[in-house]
């Protein structure tokens, strides 16, 4: 059963908490996210929740939970290609290439899930989510490249499905984004590099008592290092924050972004082997992709204690995609069949909360829907040109979830987590067979951590948690089952003399396993797995001017029981496009008299195992990055150099086919500040 009328439904989520606002005015809660771990109770002060979005608000480290933080500080200074790029250089994340094209979702993997497009992980944008249901290329097609960089106050990594917040998709964890929210003055920035790269934004806004606001603009556009792989990217940001009274605000957004992009195509092994980049596979292949999202949100203070939020949101969507696929066995050029597939869609959703701030617990308690319609096609092509339909289809699916998270302190030093959701998801496709599949089904996620302090140095904590996505497929199936995991973690923090550091082990035990295979884009679900091992990171300050962060997941990844839709069995094999360890380090020189400032990073994939190769896994390869910045009156120089020794390594490799990793690359950029 679908409801009839959505826009009432989504209407009287936003316009609820507008009852609140009879009781009497307090003043608006004080704007901070302090917290008290080392005092005499663990809890923040009551009604902390500065953010406006129901789950925009920053991650904590006095919750159970492993999480990592990446500040606006690191994400102007790392030379990254892609926001993809940002994360595997900052956070540790594990990330493959598809090789689909540049304007096409990479692989970011965390904890050892392969995460086709990102499928695994649910990425949230000002409380807006971004992975994309009913989708005939990937459940859960998950594009970050629809961040604004310039507009990014912050990214939180949430590790694991700890969280109530987040639902679908929220297997391996949740990336969770927060731009700003108002600024003074103007950013301009020109930044240019290797391979015909030119990128250029301008960033401006308003600060003035309640009253906030950011606005953007950016376009760039890269020739690529391979041929055929150029592109061109633009984005619109705005955001709008509005006091409407003491106890009252508004805050309203809107996210544009377009691309177009060629396609180089998958190397045989033999012609990476032999660095054989100039090989294309079909001229014809590439695609382009349209998005936009508008979004509203209402924050009111109903007493000291009680804090309540809503956010409504709406999205629209269209990408189109060529792409040859290799034969079997190797291919040259313009060999192999083309696939066209396109996908329209539309989609509107609502979430809201309220909090209590009690003296020594919080609980937040709320409601979340959302309706996608895909309409998707699937065609055999030649050199764009249509030859025959593969998929013809239009879904339709609407979700509803209730959740509820609570943290209390039992004790002056121990601290319990509660919660947990209930989502139900119901699906209709309509085929071009003329029938009308459909299904309802539902899943429930508790959650549950404890937290001991001890005085001055260690936090220890515990965590069980249950996550889950939709399988692929669902866009011609409905009643395909979710994909779930059991998540148990462990571990340690530490805060003393200026170190902060985490160790985590944990467990992951998943059910109704799915591996797909981006060459042939086969895929097999219905079997179990398993992932287990050890996290480490750290930030220490060594001096007042250097310090060094780092990040590491060691990981023992396999499949407890699965076979192939061809009968071949991958019981006991490393799970596919996965590596044995990965981690990121850096050491940030920043002389707070100086006005230049350096950086030296890399990151580590330690022996992969690629896709439809059982028992093969590649050599471990390093990445070296220096990037450094000079300040010149209200201007701001930056130089980077990505792969600085030009190692050679694969993006992703399956069935014998490779997509290869960028070669040393220099980026410069200069951002000038308007007062």
């Amino acid at each position: 059963m679908y409801p009839t009328s959505h826009s009432a439904w989504l209407i009287g989520l936003l316009l609820m908490p507008a009852a609140l606002t009879a009781q009497q005015p307090v003043p608006p809660p004080a704007r901070t996210d302090s917290t008290h771990q080392h005092g005499d109770s663990l809890m923040r002060n009551p009604v902390g929740l500065r953010e406006i979005t129901v789950t925009a608000a920053a991650a904590r480290r006095d919750e159970p939970a492993s999480t990592i933080s990446i500040s606006p500080f690191v994400i102007s200074r790392v030379p990254a290609i892609n926001t993809y790029e940002l994360l595997r250089q900052t956070a540790g994340l594990e990330v493959h290439d598809q090789g689909q094209g540049p304007g096409f979702a990479s692989n970011a993997s965390l904890r050892g899930f392969t995460s086709d497009h990102s499928t695994d992980l649910a990425l949230w944008i000002d409380g807006v989510p971004i992975n994309e249901p009913v989708n005939g290329h990937a459940e859960g097609y998950n594009d970050w490249s629809l961040l604004f960089p310039q507009a990014v106050r912050s990214i939180d990594v949430y590790k694991g499905p700890t969280s109530a917040l987040y639902g679908n998709f929220s297997l391996a964890g949740t990336v969770n984004v927060r731009t700003l929210e108002r600024m003074h003055g103007t950013q301009a920035l020109l930044d240019g590099g290797m391979f015909g790269r030119a990128e250029a934004s301008l960033l401006t806004g308003y600060d003035k008592d309640a009253d906030g606001g950011v606005f953007g603009i950016r376009g760039m556009r890269e020739d690529g290092w391979r041929p055929n792989s150029g592109y061109k990217v633009g984005q619109g940001h705005a955001r709008m924050v509005k006091g409407l009274s003491s106890t009252a605000t508004l805050d309203g957004g809107i996210e544009l972004y377009a691309t177009d992009w060629d396609s180089p195509g998958f190397l045989t092994l033999d012609q990476f082997n032999r660095k054989m980049y100039d090989t294309v596979s079909n001229l014809t292949d590439g695609g382009y992709k349209r998005h936009a999202q508008e979004r509203l949100s209402l924050r009111v203070v109903g007493s000291e204690h009680l804090l309540w939020r809503s956010t409504i949101y709406a999205t629209q969507g269209r990408w189109q995609l060529f792409l040859t696929t290799p034969p079997e066995g190797g291919g040259g050029e313009g060999s192999g069949s083309q696939t066209e597939e396109e996908d329209t869609r539309h989609g509107f959703g609502a979430t809201s909360a309220v909090t209590w701030a009690l003296p020594r617990a919080e609980v937040t308690a709320g409601v979340e829907g959302r309706l996608e319609h895909s309409h998707y096609e699937n065609w055999f092509a030649r050199n764009r040109v249509r030859d025959s339909a593969q998929t013809l289809v239009v879904a339709r699916q609407i979700s509803a979830g209730a959740f509820v998270q609570t943290s209390a302190d039992l004790t002056h030093h121990f601290r319990v987590s509660l919660g947990g959701r209930y989502d139900a998801l119901g699906t209709r496709d309509e085929l071009a067979d003329g029938t009308t599949p459909s299904k309802t089904k539902g899943v429930l996620s508790p959650k549950l951590g404890a937290l001991y302090h001890l005085p001055r140095a260690v936090d220890l904590y515990a965590n069980v948690s249950r996550g889950f996505r939709q399988t692929d497929g669902v866009i011609e199936d409905p009643t395909l089952p979710f994909i779930t995991a059991w998540a148990y973690e462990a571990g340690a923090k530490l805060d003393v003399h200026k170190l902060h550091a985490n160790l985590a082990f944990f467990r992951m035990d998943v059910s109704n396993e799915q591996t797909f295979d981006p060459i042939t884009l086969a895929s097999t679900s219905g079997g179990a797995s398993r992932r287990q091992g050890v996290e480490i990171d750290f930030q220490l300050p060594l001096t007042s001017a250097l310090s060094a962060t780092a990040d590491w997941t060691f990981n023992d990844a396999k499949y407890q029981r699965l076979i192939t839709t061809d009968g071949d069995t991958l019981s006991g094999a490393r799970v596919f496009n996965t590596a044995k360890f990965v981690g990121s380090a850096a050491l940030d020189f920043v002389p707070q008299d100086k006005i230049w400032q350096l950086r030296l990073a890399t990151n580590v994939v330690g022996p992969y195992s690629p896709f439809d190769e059982p028992g093969v896994t590649l050599k471990t390869y390093a990445l070296l990055h220096v990037s450094g910045g000079i300040r010149v009156g209200q201007a701001l120089i930056q130089l980077g150099l990505r792969n600085v020794l030009n190692h050679q390594y694969p993006e992703l490799q399956a069935g014998g086919f490779v997509v290869p990793g960028q070669p040393r690359s220099v980026y410069a950029s200069v951002k000038y500040l308007f007062d």
